[in-house]
């Protein structure tokens, strides 16, 4: 990986770019999943975190926020650190960041069954094996009818109508998806509709081709 990931973080600052609208997006839809959930503990997951922006942007004026039980999986270590900072200015000690590698079922030890599962950033990195793959054990990281929220670029080859299909046959419901037309971004959610699964540890789900 020759990516610089955290000068990668800077466009979500830019006032119109593609990431920041689909922050907005993702923002919203996490929003909007902690307005429908029943009172009580809301566990969260969210593999290759970054800086948190999506979830800790939502908490940081949220009626739910102390509800809210996450782990941040992050390996870039400036990434996780600058999550890490925000989580202590926001005062929730109940989130965590973990600098560790999310392709690594060992990372979600302790932090799944999840009620809600950021796959943000990660889809548009990997190879078409990786992704169904990966959408194949998300019911490993899941609780029942939980909440799946993804990302994906749709440059050429547009991958998004796989990737729906994929998350369809591994026992998920679609709830939404969005984007702005071929060439841009997309945000989908999906519910699991299937049974959930024990977590397999050991396993390898991706590997970052970009």
């Amino acid at each position: 990986m020759s990516e610089d990931w955290w000068r990668w973080h800077e466009a979500y600052d830019e006032a119109g770019s593609g990431l920041e609208e689909r922050l907005v997006v993702v923002q919203g839809y996490i929003r909007a999943f902690l307005d429908t959930r029943r009172q009580g503990a809301i566990r969260v997951v969210s593999a290759c975190a970054g800086q948190g922006r999506d979830l800790l942007g939502v908490l940081v004026d949220h009626p739910r926020r102390r509800d809210v039980r996450a782990r941040l999986i992050e390996l870039d270590p400036r990434n996780a650190a600058a999550a890490r900072g925000a989580i202590e200015e926001l005062g929730l000690r109940q989130l965590e960041m973990v600098e560790a590698d999310a392709a690594r079922t060992d990372a979600y030890v302790w932090a799944v069954p999840a009620d809600l599962v950021l796959m943000c950033g990660v889809f548009g990195n990997l190879g078409d094996a990786d992704i169904r793959a990966t959408i194949s054990a998300l019911p490993e990281l899941c609780a029942a009818e939980a909440t799946v929220i993804w990302t994906r670029h749709r440059a050429a080859p547009d991958r998004t109508p796989a990737i729906r299909s994929w998350f369809e046959r591994a026992g998920f419901s679609e709830r939404a998806f969005d984007s702005p037309g071929p060439d841009s971004y997309s945000v989908g959610v999906h519910r699991l509709a299937a049974d959930p699964r024990s977590l397999e540890l050991g396993q390898q789900l991706f590997t970052f081709v970009r």
